[in-house]
């Protein structure tokens, strides 16, 4: 079930997207008169080849334009009359343009559409941020509450020279509003971190290739110590139809709610080592993997103990509240456009600078593209609307980005030729631009291949 919540968070998700994003396509044609041939959600064949597997789960024509839902899940098109892209090529054009097909329309009108569905994942993730930004406002950990106990190091903050309980000063020379500062600004060029260790400031600096180190997730960076409490136990899972056809027994129940934990029992120690974080309280656990533990605890104000077997990952089965207090800003309507627009456009600001640390050979590109399986877990397998809508919001920017890239079958190649026609008065040929297209196309299908069996073998195999 928690599968296919990820997959179904995936499909709605890309489904707006990929549908706004043809929408400007369509919207625009139309605005300057063109022939819609067609307007698909995923592709009606298997793409890259338009003659191949050519059918549709739904189609229905109204007017001149044939709508309809491909079998294809990945990515959809709007064909438009006299323009060569993935669904038709130079040899299906007539000699002479005709007034309403794409060729037969001025090179300014033709970069306007090219350019609509880029315009319109902006104005979508804009709207979205907007909204979010009205709604909830800015929830944040300021600078003097995660000074008040200073900041855990994982494995990875040990690595780079951070320490149990250090607080941060400054972040490359300059003062900090929020933890969410700290934690953006390892996309730096280069990043310094300073700290007050014990009174004594110190300076840390994050090497070039840290990000590829980050990416692989096998060792926390950094995060604000919590202090913590049971939220809720997990309860007792019933076997699934799988198990239950094969006559399997139901998963056993989890340490905790045999040992008779209750939500809101705070940890004090394990086996009588203070525990007072989280992180620390994970870190001591994981040292009895399947050993009995004793745990002191704190209920209603008094104080208990509770025995138990942890179990074989080190865990026992409860969901924590942290107990941080976090600061909170309203916004009014153009407050909240203002920051909307600006947490919309950082995405993109990022993007720019993550391909720049690529090319930089700063971090490898296995490590920082992202595919579908790594989309559909950051949706996670918890219906989460505010999640969701953050989610699609940073994708459709991300999405506008991405065919802004001069890559040929990209929007910003097209818009590239269009730009060398309007500035020279003459355009390339439609020869060249068929052969532009299945250059773009292969560079395309090559890339989906790396990012699909680069996110499958992440998913099984590491």
């Amino acid at each position: 079930m928690e599968g296919l919540v990820k997959v179904g968070q995936l499909i709605l998700g890309l489904s707006i997207l990929v549908s706004l994003h043809e929408f400007g396509h369509y919207i625009t044609a139309k605005w300057f008169k063109m022939r819609v041939d067609r307007f698909y959600l995923f592709f009606d064949f298997l793409f890259p080849i338009p003659t191949l597997l050519n059918f549709a789960l739904f189609k229905k024509k109204i007017g001149e334009t044939e709508y309809g839902l491909g079998w294809f899940p990945l990515g959809g098109y709007v064909s438009i009359a006299g323009m060569i892209d993935e669904t038709q090529d130079a040899s299906k054009l007539s000699a002479t343009p005709e007034p309403w097909e794409f060729r037969g329309k001025p090179a300014w009108q033709r970069l306007i559409v090219m350019l609509g569905g880029i315009i319109v994942n902006v104005i979508l993730g804009v709207l979205i941020f907007w909204g979010i930004s009205f709604k909830e406002g800015n929830n944040y950990i300021s600078k003097a509450e995660l000074n008040k106990e200073g900041l855990y190091a994982g494995v990875l903050g040990k690595e780079v020279g951070f320490q149990l309980g250090d607080k941060v000063l400054k972040v490359n020379g300059e003062d900090f509003h929020s933890y969410t500062d700290i934690a953006g600004a390892i996309l730096e060029d280069k990043t310094v971190y300073t700290v007050d260790r014990n009174g004594k400031t110190v300076e840390i600096v994050i090497p070039s290739d840290f990000l590829n180190k980050l990416s692989d997730q096998k060792g926390e960076f950094i995060q604000p110590l919590y202090k913590f409490k049971v939220a809720r136990v997990a309860e007792p899972k019933e076997a699934s139809f799988l198990d239950k056809l094969l006559g399997n027994p139901a998963p056993a129940p989890a340490p905790a709610y045999t040992a008779g934990m209750k939500d809101g029992d705070e940890i004090v120690s394990i086996n009588g080592t203070p525990v007072k974080f989280f992180q620390t309280f994970k870190e001591e656990l994981q040292k009895y993997k399947n050993k009995p533990v004793t745990l002191a605890i704190m209920r209603a104000g008094k104080a208990d103990t509770l025995r138990m077997t942890t179990a074989e990952d080190g865990t026992l089965g409860f969901f924590p509240e942290y107990l941080v207090q976090k600061s909170h800003e309203d916004y009014t309507l153009g407050q909240a456009f203002v920051v909307g627009a600006g947490n919309a456009f950082d995405v993109v600001w990022k993007n720019i600078q993550g391909f720049k640390k690529i090319f930089a050979g700063q971090v490898r590109a296995d490590k920082a593209l992202s595919g579908p399986f790594e989309i559909a877990d950051m949706y996670g397998s918890h219906w989460d609307w505010l999640n969701f809508w953050s989610l699609t919001g940073l994708l459709s920017m991300a999405l506008a980005f991405m065919n802004l890239l001069p890559i040929p079958a990209l929007d910003g190649g097209h818009a590239l030729f269009l730009l060398f026609e309007i500035i020279t008065g003459r355009p390339p040929s439609e020869k060249f631009m068929e052969r532009a297209q299945q250059v773009g196309t292969v560079i395309l299908l090559g890339l989906m291949v790396f990012v699909l069996g680069n996110g499958a073998f992440k998913k099984f195999f590491s």
